[in-house]
């Protein structure tokens, strides 16, 4: 019986066998095979018992749900091993320990008080892990038309809105009100603004949440001067924390602003995020042109799926509105990715300009978002 991964692995052998070690920026067909090389290569760790991906934690298991998604949309021969993977994961996740005990060992957030994290369904202790498996099932709704899907991002959204009315606005990081972020509140905006176009019989209650939501982050300070995002803010002065100015912050604002201006038909927005792109992209990146997290060489714990989600968004950005300077960064990126982050096997790790160290399935699924960004093109 040929296992769900391997049915994968199958399917793609012929792109493995034959993947270029170099790739032109105007060969989107070599961006595709090797978006799908690195992809076949994260599903060597899918485990199907617990429907998450090894050697990474529960909200980076919807990261790679994702990024599977976004290449099936880009080549729908895929759509029916994806399909089942969607639902493997779907009803095989909620039921697994994975998720909790990786975060146990991550040490990469805090643990609740109660030392333990529940978690029930896609919903569970932290605001943002559960919107990243929103936006996860809404892809997959998107693909598959499986009303399952939207539902859940539906009932993950419901839950969102509790975490409302921070103290300094907003929405919390988490039910324990332990901080006040950037990117639970970026979340909740793309969230918000996803539903509202694919559920046309709420709309406006989405809508009004997305709209609230923007209103209170671009006057919240989390924006500086350098229209770059930095981590939160002080719940003591309710100012801009000063924190690290991560990729993820800058990116997933885009996607949220994308969608909202589809949602109420304002390209402001989309001014607005490329503003943010074009300030971020001058801000992490080295002097090739690649992107760089602040904590490399060196990054643990959440930072190394990052740069992905960025480049996800900033997708998303070009999608909408295109932009040579972006176009250039995303084929750029995709380049070194392939030429000096590569193993034998296709694995990625997490400094795109190389050398490989360290792969595992968070640095491959964040380094997929890039080609399959770049393929998208």
């Amino acid at each position: 019986m040929v296992t769900l991964t391997a049915f994968l692995l199958l399917e793609a052998a012929s792109i493995v066998a034959g993947a270029p070690t170099q790739v032109s920026n105007d060969s989107s067909t070599s961006f595709l095979a090797n978006a799908k090389a690195g992809v076949t290569t994260l599903q060597t760790w899918y485990n199907q018992s617990t429907g998450l991906w090894d050697t990474t934690g529960w909200w980076n298991s919807a990261n790679c749900l994702t990024v599977l998604g976004d290449l099936t949309a880009l080549d729908s021969s895929l759509l029916n091993s994806s399909a089942a993977i969607f639902n493997n994961t779907f009803l095989r996740a909620p039921i697994s320990n994975l998720g909790q005990s990786v975060w146990k060992s991550n040490a990469s957030k805090p643990l609740p008080p109660t030392g333990v994290i529940e978690t029930q369904g896609f919903i569970n202790e932290y605001y943002d892990d559960e919107a990243w498996w929103a936006l996860g099932w809404i892809q997959a709704y998107d693909l598959t038309h499986d009303q399952r899907y939207l539902d859940t991002a539906a009932d993950i959204f419901e839950d969102m809105t509790t975490g409302w009315n921070a103290t300094c606005g907003g929405v919390w990081w988490d039910k324990s009100h332990t901080q006040n972020g950037a990117i639970e509140n970026e979340l909740f905006l793309s969230v918000a603004a996803h539903l509202g176009r694919r559920i046309p019989s709420n709309a406006s209650y989405y809508r009004d949440w997305a709209m609230k939501e923007w209103t209170w982050f671009q006057n919240s300070g989390m924006i500086n001067a350098e229209n770059t995002i930095n981590n939160g803010l002080d719940l003591t002065t309710c100012r801009n924390d000063n924190g690290t100015v991560w990729s993820y912050n800058q990116g997933v604002i885009l996607g949220g602003l994308v969608e909202l201006s589809k949602l109420v038909g304002n390209t402001s927005y989309i001014s607005t995020a490329q503003k943010i792109a074009d300030a971020a992209i001058q801000a992490l990146s080295d002097s090739d042109g690649v992107l760089i997290e602040s904590c490399e060489p060196d990054c643990t714990g959440d930072a190394p799926q990052f740069k992905g989600v960025f480049m996800r968004n900033l997708q998303a950005l070009y999608q909408a509105s295109p932009e040579d300077g972006i176009k250039e960064f995303l084929e750029t990126n995709a380049n070194s990715i392939w030429q000096n982050d590569q193993g034998k096997d296709s694995e990625l790790g997490d400094s795109w300009s190389g050398p490989l160290s360290n792969a595992d399935a968070t640095t491959q699924s964040s380094a997929c978002d890039a080609l399959v960004a770049a393929a998208s093109l």
